[in-house]
């Protein structure tokens, strides 16, 4: 009877779904608060067969040599920053994502973002905390309507278009800058008539902008002060993609000078550090990247990481494998 696969998961998972991985391998959890240390993880995944690992782990060349017996690592995202995926197919190692089953989470995450910035929800709760809240007004902490108002989406994909397609709800039109191709369904709301535009007029006309565009070269800082600098001064941004898509020493100076209205984010730069100049600023509503943070959804992803790994080790293929250049066959036949 031939040995159990060794699989190494990089963080606490849902029980039910550890269940169903220890069924079939040998699993070595790390069960720290804090993400694996990099020696450790170096350490840990030797030998191992498979990797489940999240967006906070960093999966290079340095992780790829220590796990050369690695058939698959399975990522805890639809993003992908974080691993070398040329190198890992090169490798022979299949590299796979978590797309989809987060989509409508963080479609939700990002309109409670909107609303709690046009509308103040965040800033007035820290008013009414503080004690400082002297009774009803009629020029009281005053936000913004939606209603009438444009949503620009900067990056149609899964997301964008989740985003795009509860925008009738309240009223408001979408415009949407994209290199990418339209997708042809909204899920589960039917898709509302929406304008191609440039990011340049998108910046220019919308006036609250989300950002839904994966961490590439041409995507970082791709709100800097320039970009910030054509938004309508009347304008909101809001980002729950990746951090470093906005500069956000650019953005607390946007803020600051009262450029733009507001800013809502959910991802930073450097994480969990924020850029101490946005922390004073009222105008900007600070999430920790909780876009995806449902029961449901986060169930949902760890399932398929190890639906993912139990197919390759099992010979089988992917069931989301991330695209890249095509995986090199081992001469283990693996």
């Amino acid at each position: 009877m031939s040995a159990r696969p060794a699989v190494l998961v990089t963080r606490r998972i849902p029980s039910s779904v550890l269940a169903t991985l220890d069924a079939s391998c040998d699993v070595d959890l790390y069960v720290g608060e804090e993400r694996i240390a990099r020696e450790e993880l170096l350490r840990r995944v030797r030998g191992k067969r498979a990797l489940i690992c999240l967006l906070t782990d960093l999966v290079d060349r340095e992780v790829l040599e220590a796990g050369a017996d690695l058939r698959i690592v399975a990522n805890i995202a639809v993003g992908y920053d974080n691993l070398d995926v040329a190198g890992a197919r090169a490798r022979g190692i299949e590299v796979t994502n978590t797309p989809d089953v987060l989509t409508e989470a963080t479609a939700e995450c990002t309109w409670a973002l909107i609303l709690a910035i046009t509308r103040r929800v965040a800033e007035g709760e820290r008013l009414l905390r503080a004690g400082a809240w002297k009774g009803w007004a009629l020029d009281f902490m005053l936000g913004s309507e939606l209603r009438g108002k444009q949503l620009g989406i900067v990056g149609l994909g899964r997301i964008g278009l989740a985003v795009a397609v509860r925008a009738p709800a309240f009223g408001m039109r979408v415009a949407y800058a994209t290199a990418d191709a339209v997708p042809a369904g909204g899920g589960l709301l039917p898709v509302p008539p929406m304008e191609e535009m440039s990011l340049d007029r998108l910046l220019a006309t919308s006036h609250v902008v989300s950002l839904h565009v994966p961490l590439t070269d041409r995507t970082r800082h791709l709100i800097d002060g320039r970009a910030l600098a054509r938004m309508r001064r009347n304008a909101f941004l809001v980002n729950t993609s990746r951090g470093p898509v906005i500069d956000e020493a650019a953005l607390a100076w946007a803020l600051r000078e009262r450029l733009i209205a507001g800013a809502a984010l959910d991802v930073y730069e450097r994480e969990p550090a924020v850029h101490p100049d946005l922390l004073s600023l009222e105008n900007v509503v600070l999430a920790p990247h909780i876009g995806s943070a449902t029961t449901e959804t986060r169930t949902a992803m760890a399932e398929l990481a190890v639906r993912n790994v139990l197919a390759v080790l099992s010979g089988q293929p992917a069931l989301t494998p991330i695209p890249g250049p095509p995986l090199v066959r081992r001469r283990d036949g693996a």
